[in-house]
């Protein structure tokens, strides 16, 4: 299986860092977040990956070009004239991930526990389009489930913008932790193109198609997104 890592955001949250760095290369106890996440995907036997960069993408290149990869096969995928977001960054990559059961996609903030093992094996049985790590968090944005953690929409707490795709009695809110496992038939699927979310992707296929949320509420889970949430990931991560 291949992996994915979205480093290419601009990292508005983490300012004054991301003024003269990109979000990847904040540091956790002296270890970059994009280093962090190589060696967490590595331990699980992920070493052929793919990131993508745009935000000082010469910085990132430089830093995996001195520390070896650490050990991986990284092609970078490069969104220095224009960022992409998550589902046309995705789908500039698509020859990369064809050929395959399936591939996994991570923030490059995100840091976790989450047993990767767990949620691949949850994917490959319920032989669905995409498998998407989740917990019951606050938040301003939630994914909505119904009882057999099938995705049917989505909810803006901030907002109150809703989007409901597939009716049911019942939904149950889950925040989404930015790990997920894709089938690459979805490329054969996606309508949007150029710049988009793979969110607006989900919820403009889940009516037809099987996504299932992954509650791993048991587990850490830090959005590395802000200068307050450093703190908070030295005390949990060493």
């Amino acid at each position: 299986m291949k992996a994915m890592i979205f480093a290419a955001g601009m990292g508005t949250r983490l300012k004054p860092f991301t003024d003269k760095h990109p979000k990847a290369l904040a540091k956790i106890h002296e270890k970059t977040l994009i280093q962090r996440n190589i060696e967490y995907l590595k331990s699980f036997g992920l070493s052929d990956l793919i990131i993508n960069v745009h935000h000082f993408a010469d910085q990132i290149e430089t830093f995996l070009k001195e520390h070896d990869n650490f050990g991986c096969t990284i092609t970078i995928s490069d969104e220095r004239e224009e960022l992409l977001e998550t589902g046309g960054g995705l789908l500039k990559v698509k020859d990369n991930l064809q050929g395959m059961d399936s591939f996994l996609v991570m923030n490059a903030d995100i840091l976790t526990n989450l047993n990767l093992e767990s949620l691949i094996y949850a994917h490959n049985l319920a032989d669905c389009l995409a498998t998407l790590a989740v917990t019951d968090r606050e938040s301003s944005r939630y994914l909505l489930f119904n009882r057999q953690n099938e995705l049917c929409g989505w909810k803006n707490t901030k907002t109150g913008e809703t989007k409901i795709i597939r009716q049911e009695d019942e939904y149950i809110p889950k925040a989404f932790s930015g790990i997920h496992i894709i089938n690459p038939k979805i490329f054969n699927l996606i309508r949007q193109s150029g710049k988009f979310s793979i969110i607006d992707s989900y919820l403009d296929l889940c009516a037809e198609h099987s996504i299932k949320g992954f509650d791993h509420s048991c587990d850490i889970l830090i959005d590395v997104g802000k200068p307050e949430a450093i703190a908070k990931a030295e005390k949990l991560f060493s």
